[in-house]
């Protein structure tokens, strides 16, 4: 028999089962089995169970219809110290020297089933989705439906945990992000339905979404932007002897998003050409963007913008890399400011071209899921668009601590 010590150690460990939604069902065949020995009555497992329910945190658990939930988070934090240097004037911009937040993601997903399941990824530090999406995958093909990046831009669909230098180049940042004046907005966030596959070593997809970006989880249609945008890719991936190779070409076309302002009517279309290969611990990978503007460069003239970079990585050892990255941007009239490409750093007027270079290194400390990086960036913008400034110059160094799970 069970002295009384015991007895409350029992009925404090069928508590705390109790607790935790995910173990229902077995701590109520605890109970039970409690109460056939004896060790329990029947009133105090009713009152045990009673005050688990009003005391117990409420988790998700799997059941019928979910069958799997998991819970994610990606925390980066920056610093920059950049400065703008615009040639011929002493009145440069003040230089950026700070600590941020850049992204904070908190990640949900759940399975429904073996073909069925959804992903709702957000960052609180830009108060935006990353996205809100359900997909169905069946065999060798996947169908999305919800928010989520556009399939075209190869750095830009490249998660951004797993950027070796830190953030995108400025080429694929003009052609992706928000609609300026000068940026394109081409890419990135859209709502719509998504489709890839893979036969053999061909992949293919295509998308038919709204045709503005969004940066949150709704869009809204109207006489200006009340069509869809389409979207198809294809190209080769697999591995050799000693890497991997992947290589392709995509295009987008998007309704009523060209000339200098969304929403006057003009279109837009954007084409990539990409190429990824590995070798041992070598890596080289590269990608050339060009666009359609109607009006992109003024009220009367079109606009042809084109980019191309250039990424080169080595692993020194397991835990080191070293990196080095070239890019180049013409925006064909249409105006690019040194902000507009290399993140953080102040601008330095409207030009036609930007360059940039980063060279730096990664210390791995657990893979992507910890790691710190950092390295020096130096852009360059030149012949000027508007506002009569000569070229400029930025920089300066830029580095990053991401935790992972």
């Amino acid at each position: 028999m069970l002295n009384k010590s015991t007895k409350w150690l029992a009925i404090a460990g069928s508590l705390l089962l109790s607790a935790t939604a995910v173990f229902a069902q077995d701590s109520k065949a605890l109970l039970d089995a409690l109460i056939a020995k004896g060790i329990l009555t029947a009133d105090e497992a009713k009152a045990i169970s009673a005050e688990a329910k009003k005391t117990a945190p409420v988790f998700a658990q799997p059941g019928k219809v979910v069958s799997k939930i998991s819970l994610g988070a990606r925390v980066q934090v920056q610093y920059a110290g950049i400065s703008t240097d615009i040639d011929n004037t002493a009145n440069d911009p003040a230089s950026t020297n700070h600590f941020f937040l850049r992204r904070i993601y908190l990640v949900t997903k759940a399975n429904l089933g073996p073909d069925w399941s959804m992903n709702i990824t957000y960052d609180p530090s830009e108060q935006l989705f990353d996205a809100a999406m359900i997909t169905y995958k069946k065999d060798d093909y996947t169908v999305d439906i919800g928010l989520r990046k556009a399939p075209l831009g190869y750095e830009e669909l490249t998660s951004s945990g797993s950027l070796k230098a830190i953030e995108r180049t400025g080429v694929t940042r003009y052609f992706v992000e928000p609609n300026n004046g000068r940026r394109l907005g081409a890419s990135g966030y859209r709502v719509g339905v998504f489709a890839s596959g893979q036969s053999g070593n061909f992949v293919y997809g295509a998308a038919i979404t709204n045709p503005e970006r969004v940066d949150g989880s709704t869009s809204t249609g109207n006489a200006g932007n009340n069509q869809q945008a389409y979207w198809v890719n294809g190209g080769f991936k697999g591995k050799h002897k000693d890497g991997s190779y992947n290589f392709g070409a995509s295009a987008g076309w998007l309704p009523n998003q060209g000339g200098k302002t969304v929403g006057t009517g003009y279109d837009l279309t954007i084409y990539s050409i990409y190429g990824d290969v590995s070798m041992g611990d070598f890596q080289l990978v590269g990608e050339y963007l060009t666009a359609d503007v109607e009006r992109g460069a003024s009220a009367t003239q079109d606009a042809n913008p084109y980019g191309y970079w250039l990424q080169a990585s080595y692993k020194l050892s397991k835990q080191f890399e070293a990196v080095a990255r070239f890019s180049h941007l013409d925006s064909d009239g249409r105006g690019v400011n040194l902000s507009d490409g290399v993140r953080s750093a102040p601008s330095g007027g409207t030009h036609d071209k930007l360059t940039e270079y980063f060279v730096g290194g990664n210390w791995y400390i657990m893979g992507n899921d910890l790691k710190f990086q950092a390295g020096y960036v130096y852009g360059e913008s030149k012949d000027t668009v508007t506002g009569g400034m000569a070229g400029a110059t930025a920089s300066g160094v830029r580095s990053m601590m991401q935790l992972n799970f």
